[in-house]
């Protein structure tokens, strides 16, 4: 068997020298052959694109978080190659939402094992493409604020959502989805692929990154009192619910806004944009798991299908 695993060595300023270790060790003593590719922050999906052309390894593996496991999925979307996650970031939204929990060299071995492959969802926001979940509005400005900053950490982010919460600016717009117009307004608009966000604040209890859709989460407004109170103690999966104004599940949409806003998506600032064009691109990356993590997802519908790795 021939691993690839790529890794994000500084993805959540998380010492990985011990798992990389025991990973190595693993495949020797089984005769696995295995090959790291570490990103680098610069045309990372064209280099594993090469490597995978290069290399056709049996699996791939991603550790790191969010932005690590965007990577790894553009490089193989739409091919036959399939991906396992390792969750090694500072906020690992996907695996969490796909069930993964495992101390990371559990998973990594759980994933040499098995042969379970479902079909992973993507979105593609205007030219860009995510996993996760993106926005504009409120939680957009606090991830531009936390870029800007040299600390890092979920403390540094509360910092900053705290800020922006005190401020709360509405704002217009109108959307086009299912054949319906909807005009509104709200202090965030949420585009969903999974139902929390990394931090674990939940966003709404119905997205499915494996059901071919996505949600559009409209929020009226969050009350601080309401956060703080609810970030002392285990989130309510309705608590943001409780804030929605609107809630649209679609396969494609358009958004127009009053003015041009800020748009993140996977935690990463993408740019100023006064319309968006959203469309799922479903089925497009196959995920590699097994049983126990799809049994922690809780989703209504899951995948009705899996294959066998040759």
């Amino acid at each position: 068997m021939k691993i690839l695993l790529i890794l994000n060595p500084i993805s959540g300023d998380i010492d990985k020298t011990t798992f990389l270790e025991e990973a190595e060790q693993f495949c020797f003593q089984y005769g696995i052959e295995f090959h790291i590719f570490k990103t680098t922050g610069h045309e990372d999906v064209k280099h594993i694109k090469q490597i995978v052309n290069e290399l056709k390894p049996h699996k791939i593996i991603t550790a790191g978080g969010d932005g690590t496991v965007l990577i790894t999925a553009k490089a193989i979307q739409n091919t036959s190659y399939s991906m396992g996650i390792i969750p090694l970031g500072s906020a690992n939204g996907m695996a969490t939402e796909l069930g993964i929990k495992a101390e990371p060299i559990e998973e990594f071995k759980h994933l040499l094992l098995s042969n379970l492959v479902i079909a992973l969802d993507l979105v593609q926001v205007n030219d860009e493409t995510m996993i996760h979940i993106g926005d504009v509005g409120a939680n957009a400005n606090v991830v531009g604020a936390f870029a800007n900053d040299e600390a890092r950490g979920l403390g540094t982010y509360a910092k900053y959502l705290f800020e922006e919460l005190q401020e709360q600016e509405v704002f217009q717009f109108m959307i086009k989805a299912n054949g319906e117009v909807f005009r509104s307004e709200g202090i965030m608009i949420a585009i969903c692929n999974a139902r929390k966000y990394g931090t674990g604040i939940p966003i709404n209890t119905v997205s499915n990154p494996l059901d071919g859709k996505f949600e559009l989460a409209v929020i009226e407004n969050i009350h601080l009192s309401d956060l703080i109170k609810a970030g002392l103690s285990t989130w309510d999966d309705k608590f943001m619910e409780d804030q929605h104004r609107l809630l649209i599940s679609t396969e494609q949409a358009e958004i127009t806004f009053d003015k041009p806003r800020l748009l993140q998506l996977d935690g990463e600032v993408i740019g100023i944009f006064e319309k968006l064009n959203i469309q799922i691109q479903a089925q497009s990356v196959r995920l590699l798991t097994h049983r126990e993590n799809l049994n922690r997802t809780n989703y209504d519908i899951l995948p009705d299908w899996c294959i066998n790795l040759d």
